[in-house]
C-alpha cells in the first residue's frame, strides 16, 4: 500500500543487549526501509508537509505477530544546505496527538526547522475510543473515591481489575495491555530508523515525558538532544512525584488565597479563603454533597473529589478562573455544587475506565498495596493540608491487573547528552527532578502558571530551546523566564 512501511524488526537493533535478540534479529534490524512519503490528506498542514505510514509489532516481544499502524508527518528543513537533521515531538495526553499538536504550533516552529526537519506522529494510544470496544469506556465504578479502610481499597480495586479484564478480553485491536511507555519508546525508536538517521534530537511535553525517559534508557546512544516540557519524572516514582506536586499546588494555593485577600471581585474576600475551602472538604469528606450535573447526571461531592478537581492552579486570563473557583465554593457552602458537579462528576467516572487508565497503569502508576497508599497519604497530608490524599491516578491504578511492563527504576545517565527541561509553577520541580540527574544539564524556570511552554508559544523558551537543540549549549543554571519575556 502506497505510504505505508512494514518494519517490524527496525528500532530492535541498538537495543539488542537489552532486549537479549538473537544476532539474526538484530542483523534483520539493519534493513531499514524509508517511510514513503506523500501529499497529506485534509486541511491545516503547513506548506510542505509531506505524510506517511509505519507498521510497527503490536508487541514488541513478538515482532514477526500482527502490527499496528503509526501516522507520521515531515515538515522539511527551510535551509536545507544548513541542515542538522530531525526534531521528532512526542506528544502528551496521553494520547494526544503529535500530527494536530504540530499543525496548531508550526508558526512557533520556524526557528527549529530553519536547521532540522521536523517529525510529528500519532503514538499507538491516539484515539483509542474508535479503536477499543465500547466497554473499554464504561467506568469500572460510579465515582472514584478514597477508601477509609483496606477492606474499601481492595473492593474498588478489584472492582477496577474485572472492568479492565472485561476491556481487554473484549478488544480485537490486540492493542489493550501494550499502550505502556516502553512499547511506544519502541515504536519511536522504529521511526528513528526507517527515518535513517544515525541519531534523534527530540521534544517532549506532559505525559510524553514517560515514553521520553523510557528511551532514554533503552537507546542513549541514539539522543543528540532532548527537551523536555512539563514532564513527570516516572523514574523516581509515581508516589515520589505526587509529594512534589502537593507541595508545588499548596504553594500555588497560597497565591490564591493572597490574591483573594486583595481582590474585592473574588467571592471570598475578606474571610480567610483557605481555611473556607479546607472547612468545606472536610465536611463534604464527613457527609457528601449532593449533586445534580447536566453532563453526568446525579451524584455526589466528596472532599477527595474536590481537592482533586476543583481548584484551578492557573488564575486564566483576567484571573477569571480564580474568580469561578471562589464563587464556587461560596455557592457550595450554601448548599449549591454546581460549580464543581461537571468536573468531580465527570472525572471522577473518566478515571476508572479501562480505557483511560489502561495508558498509564503498565507504567508504574498504582500504589504498590494497601500500606504504601496509607503511608503515601499521610505524607501527602502534612505536606499540602489543603490538597493532600491519596492520588486519583494512583488509586485508579490499583487495581492493574495486568504485567507492569515499565516498572519506576533510577535513570542511567552514563552516554546521553546534557538535557534542556522547562517548567511552570505546577512542573518545574517535577521536570527538573529527572533533568537535574543527568550531568550538565539544565531546566528553565517559567515564573507563571500554565503548562507546556513550547508549543504554547512562549518566546523566551523557544528561544533557549532553538538554540539548545541547534548548537547543544544549554542556558546557565537558574535561568528564569518570566511572563512577557
Amino acid at each position: 500500500m502506497r505510504g505505508r512501511t512494514r518494519l517490524v524488526a527496525a528500532g530492535l537493533a541498538t537495543a539488542a543487549m537489552t532486549a537479549g535478540l538473537v544476532p539474526a534479529q538484530a542483523r534483520a534490524a539493519e534493513d531499514r526501509p524509508a517511510i514513503d512519503w506523500t501529499a497529506c490528506a485534509g486541511e491545516g498542514f503547513p506548506a510542505g508537509t509531506r505524510c506517511g505510514t509505519l507498521d510497527v509489532p503490536l508487541d514488541w516481544a513478538h515482532p514477526e505477530g500482527r502490527t499496528t499502524t503509526l501516522r507520521i508527518a515531515r515538515l522539511p528543513a527551510t535551509d536545507p544546505a544548513r541542515r542538522i537533521g530531525s526534531v521528532l515531538h512526542i506528544p502528551g495526553g496521553p494520547g494526544n496527538s503529535g500530527i494536530e499538536d504540530i499543525k496548531q504550533a508550526a508558526g512557533d516552529l520556524a526557528g527549529i526547522r530553519e536547521r532540522f526537519d521536523l517529525i510529528a506522529y500519532d503514538p499507538r494510544n491516539t484515539g483509542l475510543a474508535a479503536k477499543l470496544p465500547e466497554s473499554c469506556a464504561q467506568p469500572a465504578v460510579p465515582a472514584l473515591t478514597e477508601p477509609r479502610s483496606r477492606a474499601e481499597y481492595d473492593a474498588q480495586a478489584r472492582a477496577i481489575a474485572a472492568a479492565i479484564r472485561r476491556c481487554e478480553a473484549e478488544d480485537r485491536s490486540g492493542l489493550y495491555g501494550r499502550l505502556d511507555s516502553i512499547s511506544v519508546a519502541r515504536d519511536t525508536e522504529a521511526i528513528r530508523a526507517a527515518l535513517g538517521e544515525p541519531r534523534l534530537n527530540f521534544m517532549t511535553e506532559s505525559a510524553g515525558g514517560v515514553p521520553a525517559e523510557a528511551y532514554l534508557r533503552l537507546f542513549p546512544e541514539r539522543v543528540r538532544a532532548m527537551y523536555l516540557d512539563g514532564v513527570v519524572n516516572q523514574t523516581a516514582g509515581w508516589a515520589d512525584q505526587s509529594l512534589l506536586g502537593y507541595r508545588d499546588l499548596e504553594r500555588i494555593f497560597g497565591r490564591f488565597t493572597a490574591w483573594c485577600a486583595k481582590t474585592t471581585a473574588c467571592a471570598l474576600h475578606g474571610e480567610d479563603a483557605g481555611k473556607v475551602w479546607r472547612d468545606l472538604t472536610a465536611r463534604a469528606d464527613r457527609s457528601p454533597i449532593p449533586v445534580t450535573s447536566q453532563r453526568f447526571g446525579q451524584g455526589k461531592l466528596t472532599g477527595s473529589s474536590l481537592r482533586w478537581f476543583g481548584f484551578a492552579p492557573d488564575p486564566g486570563p483576567g484571573d477569571s478562573r480564580w474568580l469561578t473557583f471562589a464563587e464556587a465554593v461560596d455557592k457550595v457552602r450554601r448548599g449549591d455544587g454546581s460549580g464543581f458537579a461537571d468536573a468531580a462528576l465527570g472525572n471522577a467516572r473518566v478515571w476508572t475506565m479501562p480505557l483511560t487508565i489502561g495508558m498509564t497503569c503498565a507504567d508504574d502508576r498504582g500504589y504498590h498495596g494497601y500500606e504504601e497508599y496509607v503511608r503515601v497519604r499521610r505524607e501527602a497530608r502534612r505536606t499540602s493540608p489543603s490538597f493532600g490524599g491519596a492520588t486519583f491516578d494512583q488509586l485508579a491504578c490499583a487495581g492493574w491487573p495486568l504485567p507492569v511492563a515499565n516498572p519506576s527504576r533510577p535513570l542511567p545517565v552514563r552516554g546521553l547528552p546534557p538535557l534542556l527541561g522547562a517548567g511552570t509553577w505546577s512542573d518545574f520541580t517535577l521536570t527538573e527532578s529527572l533533568v537535574r540527574r543527568v550531568p550538565g544539564s539544565a531546566t528553565i524556570r517559567y515564573d507563571g502558571p500554565g503548562h507546556v511552554l513550547y508549543l504554547s508559544g512562549n518566546l523566551c523558551v523557544i528561544g533557549h530551546v532553538t538554540r539548545y537543540l541547534t548548537d547543544l549549549t544549554v542556558p546557565p543554571r537558574g535561568t528564569v523566564c518570566r511572563p512577557g519575556d
